[in-house]
């Protein structure tokens, strides 16, 4: 099971947002036979097939963000404390005495706990009183703030991730880690390139791995205009809502197949799009969900907004409780997000990218 080992390395990676490198890596690290890498100075990784690219052949982008909600080290206090400021969306609720690695001046990380105050000394009014940003401290065990500088070697900007490894429960089709969204995206850029390598195809797809998705979708800006696709299919780990919604609301439940985001706060997918995806789900019987969301975002509204507009659509694999230290997946909803994207890719290849005007 190689796209679960990949799965496994990505979503172990730290990556926090502008020190995406290591995640890029393990990337690279995968299938050199098969791709040309290239990285920009924003830290975007492009994918091409070695074997199957031509430069004035119109492309296919795969998108998918490689950064994590993480965190960054603001200050140093006296007694050793660390203080932190969220790179992404957070609940602070959800961060206390929850375990993180801080990177290093040696290019080391060290393992710290997000501080809580035990409930032993607790005023009453404080039991159930939300936490806020402002409150957000990590403890490696140091006492001082020489010690945190000069023995543990942290400084000001230096970027915090969940400390969490991959755990995936067999029996079950559970996955459990750190980073889903989007590791899992990059993950089905890979493995649909790989379906896809020995294809004879008149246009070119191109992987796109943007950086810093989480603090405003940025690397998007900058691949969408270098690739400049005719077409784009964002790859997502999206929120699941199976667990707090009723099941006739809910648009992302495990072993529910990929969803399909018509709508969120960053875009209105191509219509066009969708129905060519979904007649391809149809066709291939892929289950799929249809989501219409209130709120979120994605690389998509940038991309669809590049080059004069690009017919752009969003394909997610559903995870729970996203933008926290741990999620939960299953390895089946991701191998279908990847055969619905192969589909799509080889319908286009028999049609033409022109067949959605």
């Amino acid at each position: 099971m190689k796209d679960l080992e990949l799965i496994r390395e990505l979503s172990n990676a730290n990556g926090a947002p502008g020190f995406e490198n290591e995640v890029l890596k393990k990337i690279m690290s995968n299938n050199e036979t098969v791709f040309n890498y290239e990285k920009d100075s924003t830290q975007n990784l492009y994918l091409y097939l070695k074997d199957n690219y031509k430069q004035d052949e119109p492309s296919i982008l795969l998108d998918a963000h490689s950064d994590e909600v993480a965190f960054m080290v603001q200050s140093i206090k006296k007694n050793g404390m660390i203080k932190v400021l969220p790179l992404g969306n957070v609940v602070p609720n959800n961060a206390t005495a929850q375990k993180m690695r801080i990177l290093t001046n040696s290019g080391l990380y060290v393992k710290g706990i997000v501080a809580s105050k035990p409930i032993h000394f607790m005023k009453a009014d404080e039991i159930d009183k939300n936490i806020t940003v402002d409150d957000l401290m990590v403890d490696v065990g140091a006492s001082s703030r020489d010690e945190v500088m000069n023995d543990y070697q942290i400084e000001v900007g230096a970027p915090v991730v969940p400390d969490v490894e991959f755990e995936y429960f067999e029996e079950h089709d559970i996955m459990m880690g750190k980073a889903f969204d989007n590791r899992l995206g990059c993950a089905c850029v890979v493995e649909t390139m790989k379906k896809i390598a020995d294809e004879k195809m008149n246009f070119n797809v191109v992987g796109g791995i943007a950086a810093q998705e989480e603090v405003g979708t940025r690397g998007a800006k900058v691949t969408s205009n270098r690739v400049k696709p005719k077409i784009a299919i964002v790859f997502e780990g999206t929120p699941a809502d199976d667990n707090f919604k009723e099941e006739d609301e809910a648009q992302s439940v495990l072993k529910r197949g990929p969803q399909i985001r018509i709508r969120d706060r960053s875009m209105i997918s191509n219509p066009a799009l969708v129905s060519f995806a979904k007649n391809v789900a149809k066709d291939l019987d892929i289950p799929v969900q249809l989501a219409v969301r209130k709120g979120g975002g994605t690389n998509g509204g940038e991309i669809h907004l590049s080059n004069l507009g690009v017919p752009t659509i969003v394909l997610g694999v559903p995870v729970r409780y996203v933008h926290t230290s741990n999620g939960i997946s299953t390895l089946t909803d991701f191998r279908n997000c990847v055969n619905l994207a192969v589909g799509i890719i080889k319908e286009f290849n028999n049609k033409g990218l022109d067949s959605l005007n």
